[in-house]
């Protein structure tokens, strides 16, 4: 009898699991959300933006982090994995999106489907980079500022902490890093002649350089900067659409300079009379740089996280595969989870360890600022000083 008793149990307590387990999943398939609640757009709503955010081979599982980290319903975003990466990388990639409930139900990423090669010091870059914005206005033309990151970039604040604190910028205001002091750069960067392989071969090669150089431009001022920016969709649709040949021009000329991306947009706002008194002369990142500067900023580690959290950036850049210090990021100050969109005021699930708290959402035009967004607040509040004292701009 002990041991028909001990069977009796473990059928009972197997069944009671079965029936609890069916009962979970019936209340969340009757409580889940099949379809988005309505975005809106206007002067009473959050701004939205548009990221482009790119990678290279092996980089496709740092691109899904980095979406992940900067994800909100009311933004887009384009996802640029370059040339030489593997097909299998780039199912990859489509496999992980498809398992985000919200990416399904709001459409709101798309993957680059045919991608051109890019050279590393070359004018194919900015022409990648016209290329997505263009895409963008064609999906969407209703966000409001352009940013552009690459899988060694990483959020330094939530969306809804950069949702409140842009609410009150004017929205035609372009955060771009730029001097006309060219100082080395000019000997360097600008008289050199270059020519990108990239544009027209199918293969990866070097710069040609030619053997003679060329003066520094005199009907219009070379401004140089770091590329990485926060643009305006007015600034970038006067750059697509050009009323004027001004964005036209630059182009061809800034095709045969080294690193065109440090120059081209800074050249352009600071020449175009509609669009200089926008700049504000800073990119929002925080980067830490040898002195004189090399080629790129130091890798940041767990090391770097207190000044980084405390620097009032946006974004911060850069970093080595999954190193520790992006999981204190998430940890500490996006509170999201591995896999998992950093959670907002959109998000209406109750989250542990097994759900999802984004896995429904409620208005996802309601943002909530949460600590870091007084840091960015004090940021931007004294970029916007020196714009209104015109005393940083375009000099």
């Amino acid at each position: 009898m002990g041991a028909e008793k001990k069977w009796l149990f473990t059928l009972f307590s197997v069944v009671f699991l079965s029936v609890f387990l069916l009962l979970l999943y019936s209340i969340s398939a009757f409580t889940s959300k099949p379809f988005p609640s309505a975005i809106r757009h206007g002067a009473h709503y959050p701004p939205a933006f548009a990221y482009y955010i790119t990678g290279g081979r092996g980089d496709n599982n740092r691109i899904f982090r980095l979406l992940l980290a900067v994800y909100h319903p009311r933004n887009r975003y384009l996802l640029h994995l370059g040339a030489d990466a593997t097909d299998a990388e780039r199912l990859s990639l489509l496999s992980d999106l498809k398992s985000v409930p919200a990416v399904n139900a709001f459409g709101n990423v798309d993957v680059l489907g045919k991608v051109d090669r890019l050279s590393d010091n070359g004018a194919s870059k900015i022409a990648a980079t016209l290329h997505a914005v263009s895409i963008l206005l064609k999906l969407d033309r209703t966000w409001n500022w352009f940013v552009e990151l690459s899988a060694l970039d990483y959020p330094l604040i939530t969306q809804d902490d950069l949702s409140h604190v842009f609410a009150s910028v004017n929205k035609s205001v372009n955060f771009i890093d730029h001097t006309s002091d060219l100082a080395w750069k000019e000997s360097q960067r600008i008289k050199p002649i270059v020519v990108d392989p990239a544009l027209y071969l199918a293969r990866r090669t070097q710069l040609f350089t030619a053997t003679e150089k060329r003066p520094t431009p005199d009907a219009f001022k070379v401004f140089t900067g770091s590329p990485w920016t926060v643009l305006s969709r007015s600034f970038l649709e006067y750059c697509i659409f050009g009323w004027d040949n001004l964005p036209r021009i630059l182009l061809m000329y800034f095709n045969n300079v080294i690193l065109s991306e440090e120059c081209y947009f800074h050249t352009v706002i600071c020449n175009a009379p509609e669009f200089t008194n926008t700049t504000v002369n800073g990119d929002l990142r925080y980067m830490i740089w040898d002195s004189p500067p090399k080629m790129e900023p130091h890798f940041l580690t767990v090391a770097d996280f207190d000044q980084m959290a405390q620097s009032g950036a946006a974004f911060a850049r850069q970093f080595k595969r999954d190193d520790p210090v992006l999981d204190m990021v998430d940890r500490e100050i996006l509170k999201r989870g591995r896999f998992r969109v950093t959670p907002g005021a959109w998000c209406s699930s109750h989250g542990s360890w097994w759900t999802d708290p984004c896995s429904e959402w409620d208005d996802v035009n309601v943002v909530k600022a949460g600590p870091q967004a007084k840091k960015l607040d004090e940021t931007i509040t004294n970029f916007l000083d020196d714009l209104n004292s015109q005393t940083n701009q375009c000099k």
